[in-house]
């Protein structure tokens, strides 16, 4: 366990399984072994930004199982990098999920098995935490209470799953080759689908150079999945340039 990021990994692993079984208390050591206590914490709205491990569970995890007391955190991808900025960041995504039994932000519970899908980044120095950025997909808990106040998604709506090649926690030691190449392939991608259509038709942005024919495109709540290349353009790409036909103009 020599490198810096699977050092990561190990530290980060306690909390992951006490959110498995979630306890109160064992949550809140967890927490407060790990992160900083002037961490910085940036969660979606409503939350907001907090400062250190205390604010993080009163604000957002005491009501998440308040609502749905069975909670439980599943990760389906643990990974580790190095930023440009030289940041030594840990990321991870996957469902919390449990029978949601009381109210979440006014969400309306349903008495029934819920998700709320999260990809959740820390940063580490010295083994601590210190820095949090975290997407949780509220809205998509809202589609499933039927509280959902904007028009239906054109993709399909459903419980995401985890890499279809079931290697989405990856063990250490880090292999410095693969994850630059792995990084580089999705630079690459980014920076060739913002060339459509400010730099011409849908060719320029080469995405079976990038995708796979049968891959799925998990897009957040509202957005919804496509399957293959045809189900991304049909039901998310072309209605998005419909709206927003400047993409790409204005890339700061």
């Amino acid at each position: 366990m020599s490198d810096i990021h699977t050092r990561n990994k190990a530290l980060i692993a306690p909390l992951r399984a006490a959110m498995y079984d979630f306890d109160a208390d064992t949550v809140c050591a967890a927490l407060s072994d790990l992160i900083a206590p002037d961490a910085v914490v940036h969660m979606p709205h409503p939350f907001g930004d907090m400062t250190g491990p205390e604010a993080l569970y009163d604000a957002c995890y005491a009501p998440l199982l308040h609502a749905m007391p069975d909670l439980e955190r599943r990760d389906w991808i643990v990974m580790g990098g190095r930023t440009e900025h030289g940041g030594d960041w840990i990321g991870c995504g996957g469902h919390y999920a449990g029978t949601f039994v009381s109210p979440f932000l006014d969400i309306p519970p349903m008495g029934h098995l819920a998700h709320v899908r999260f990809h959740e980044f820390y940063r580490f120095e010295d083994g601590k935490v210190t820095e949090i950025q975290t997407l949780w997909d509220i809205p998509e808990l809202m589609i499933q209470a039927r509280a959902w106040p904007m028009a239906p998604s054109l993709g399909l709506e459903f419980c995401i799953p985890g890499p279809a090649t079931q290697d989405g926690i990856v063990p250490g030691p880090r292999n410095e080759a693969r994850s630059d190449a792995s990084c580089q392939h999705i630079v690459e991608m980014l920076s060739h689908m913002k060339k459509h259509p400010s730099q011409g038709g849908p060719e320029v942005m080469e995405m079976p150079r990038f995708w796979h024919p049968k891959m799925n495109w998990y897009g957040p709540a509202g957005i919804g999945t496509g399957r293959g290349i045809a189900g991304f353009r049909n039901w998310h790409q072309i209605p998005f340039l419909n709206a927003m036909p400047d993409r790409g103009q204005y890339v700061d």
